[in-house]
């Protein structure tokens, strides 16, 4: 999942990005309304993490223009707002959800999922290819019965990969929804991290799943090669 974290509050916009890169999530940060527009109009996320009193300009101006750019990514206002009229006015505008600070890491994390649900990627509660299962909502990856241990980021990957099966997709898309744009990307860490979930997932068993195509980049296909 890549997301675009809104938050001029310095040291909360540290702890929230690093406890959803610890998730296996993908973060931009702005630290301004004017900065987090730009950002939410020129770049794909899954969702939008918003603080409303910001710098620059207001959340709630941030969601008005980004709306009216057709952006239609999720939107979850994390304010310290809490009066009626601040949520009523957020939803009103094209927001998707509201939490206000203080709030509970594990609840914030439930929220994203399910907003992450409504894209249309998402659809499916589980995610198959051949004997290959994996579990968004309790995060489990089995194949042939047998479970697998990923790494946060291993999950994402192979996630993101399950949810597009049958389709090739480019290192260029893996970075842009897997990585933040501080990624170098002229490092060879898709290859890396292909290569260490091939060892987990193909490896093992008889029939391979993670397909490249040279030149382009991967497909996950239940068909041999």
């Amino acid at each position: 999942m890549r997301i675009l974290l809104v938050e001029d509050d310095h040291r909360l916009a540290q702890y929230v990005a690093r406890g959803l890169r610890e998730n296996g999530c993908a973060v931009d940060v702005a630290a301004d309304g004017v900065a987090g527009a730009h950002l939410a109009q020129t770049e794909a996320y899954d969702v939008i993490v918003l603080d409303i009193m910001l710098p620059g300009q207001s959340g709630f101006e941030v969601i008005r223009q980004v709306r009216g750019h057709d952006v239609k990514v999720p939107i979850l206002c994390l304010t310290a707002r809490d009066g009626l009229e601040d949520r009523v006015l957020g939803l009103d505008l094209g927001a998707d959800d509201y939490l206000v600070k203080p709030f509970q890491f594990a609840e914030f994390l439930a929220r994203l999922r399910a907003l992450q649900r409504r894209s249309p990627y998402l659809a499916p509660v589980e995610l198959r290819c051949g004997d290959l299962v994996l579990d968004p909502k309790t995060r489990s990856v089995c194949r042939g019965g047998k479970r697998i241990n990923l790494t946060p980021k291993e999950f994402s990957l192979l996630e993101y990969l399950m949810r597009r099966a049958g389709t090739v997709v480019t290192r260029t898309a893996i970075i842009e929804n897997l990585w933040d744009m501080n990624f170098e990307s002229l490092t060879n860490v898709v290859e890396v991290f292909v290569s260490h979930l091939r060892a987990k997932v193909d490896r093992p068993f008889a029939t391979k799943l993670i397909h490249t195509v040279r030149g382009v980049g991967y497909v996950m296909n239940p068909d041999e090669e």
